[in-house]
């Protein structure tokens, strides 16, 4: 068997408008960690990551250089303000604990705990409009609806 190529996935992107608003929200009211901190000068590298999952971070990056120049970085914090960029999805072992405990640190649900074939899950946007799901996997195995209705 040849070498595997690629062995996993290690950094994730999500646009945020003011990374030390992403900070309180991510780390301060989602329990995250932070990674990385840097100024690079041209941009800061912010990664944050679930807590005892570190090989897998989070960018939390503003639109604009190096990636976009002006008129690009607007369209996106336009889209993003919108909700029409970016989804994170987050594990939970009890997504309605999870839901009471967050709901008391002020995060704003846009669903309630929800069982669904999957599992039970929330969802809920962060401050600039990324959207959040946290589910509780099904405990045991999954049969996929042929059509299934959410």
């Amino acid at each position: 068997m040849a070498d595997q190529l690629v062995t996993g996935t290690t950094h994730s992107q999500l646009f945020v408008l003011d990374q030390d608003e992403a900070l309180d929200f991510y780390v301060g009211k989602l329990g995250l960690e932070v990674q990385s901190d840097a100024d690079m000068g041209f941009m800061r590298w912010l990664t944050v990551a679930v807590p005892g999952n570190e090989r897998h971070e989070i960018l939390l990056i503003k639109p604009g250089p190096p990636n976009h120049d002006e008129a690009t970085a607007e369209l996106v914090r336009e889209l993003l303000t919108k909700g029409a960029l970016g989804t994170v999805i987050f594990g939970t072992d009890d997504c309605h604990k999870t839901f009471d405990e967050l709901t008391k640190k002020g995060v704003e649900f846009t669903q309630e705990p929800v069982k669904r074939f999957y599992g039970i899950d929330c969802a809920l946007r962060d401050p600039f409009g990324n959207h959040v799901r946290i589910t509780q996997r099904a405990s045991e195995p999954v049969q996929v609806p042929t059509n299934p209705r959410f």
